[in-house]
């Protein structure tokens, strides 16, 4: 029996577009420079999130599946993915823009890569003046013009693009076109892929001077050609996306407790976007019988991720912050 939520030690990916928010933004002190990308929890292979404190510590993502199945991820996950944990959550800072990608839906990835596609969310957490999101395509055009762009440069003309704000939200169904522009700080829900093709990416050179590698071939079957009216969701009440992935929702907190309630037997994952939270969450028992011990308490602070094991039912959040919630 897992009796209290679990953190696991980012992982802190440096990146030639990264910026220097995500170490000052979570509390943690480093000298690692271009920090893109903090992996709060994670199941991609060479990357698999461990526990970095209390009595699992040391135990990795997998390691835990393996050992308590549903009680911590919940019958259906379980199910479905066995000892894989199907998402992947990140925060992301881009000091310059990101290349332009698509991703490939479950279909295509399994296909061509044996594994899961790439179906994601962004949450924009902190932006500077001019910072933009690109996200789907704002004219019709076909897969030959597609290349054609690709090769001349002019990809970007057709992209849709919009002025990002803190709180904005954007769903990325696999097969959209999507890029982060500069200036953003942003929460990313994702299933669990590292399957990306990189479109455009601005003549730019590696660190060795060489041009990034593009996937024109591959992005071409993968791009969804549909135009949108428009990509930028519009949130009704605490839900920022909902699909057959994930249901991801935002609580604004105060004094009062709020019960961080989903409709899935799953897992909880609690990231502090703002400020701090107090979350109390009922401790699984063989008793019917509840009693006040059977209740735990913990504090987190802002850039902090946690997971709640899908046993725990009943968890509730105070502060003076901001959360997302997250289950699958």
């Amino acid at each position: 029996m897992i009796d209290q939520p679990i953190h696991f030690s980012p992982y802190l990916k440096s990146v030639i577009w990264g910026g220097d928010r995500i170490a000052s933004y979570k509390g943690i002190a480093t000298d690692q420079q271009q920090i893109g990308e903090s992996w709060e929890l994670s199941a991609v292979p060479g990357h698999v999130s461990v526990v970095d404190c209390g009595p699992l510590k040391g135990k990795s993502l997998t390691e835990l599946i393996d050992e308590y199945g549903a009680e911590l991820v919940g019958k259906p996950n379980y199910e479905k993915y066995g000892n894989r944990f199907p998402l992947l959550v990140k925060l992301i800072d881009a000091r310059a823009d990101l290349s332009v990608q698509v991703h490939p839906n479950d279909e295509l990835a399994q296909k061509r890569h044996h594994c899961p596609g790439k179906t994601e969310m962004w949450h924009v957490i902190e932006t500077i003046p001019d910072a933009r999101i690109y996200a789907g395509l704002k004219e019709q055009i076909t897969p030959d013009e597609y290349e054609s762009r690709v090769a001349d440069n002019t990809i970007m003309d057709v992209i849709a693009a919009y002025d990002s704000a803190p709180g904005d939200t954007f769903f990325l169904p696999a097969g959209r076109i999507h890029a982060i522009g500069a200036g953003n700080l942003l929460a990313e829900i994702q299933q669990t892929s590292d399957i990306t093709y990189r479109i455009y990416d601005y003549d730019r050179r590696d660190k060795d001077g060489n041009p990034r590698e593009l996937h024109t071939e591959q992005a071409r079957d993968a791009i969804d050609y549909t135009v949108y009216p428009t990509y930028k969701s519009n949130p009704v009440g605490d839900d920022l996306a909902n699909c057959k992935y994930f249901d991801v929702r935002k609580m604004n907190l105060s004094s009062e407790a709020r019960k961080v309630s989903h409709d899935r037997d799953s897992f909880t994952i609690i990231m502090c976007l703002h400020g701090n939270a107090e979350v109390t969450y009922n401790i699984p028992s063989a008793s019917s019988a509840v009693t006040e011990s059977q209740f735990g308490t913990i504090k987190m602070a802002q850039g902090e991720t946690l997971l709640f094991p899908a046993t725990m039912t009943d968890i509730r959040a105070t502060g003076t912050g901001e959360i997302i919630t997250v289950q699958s």
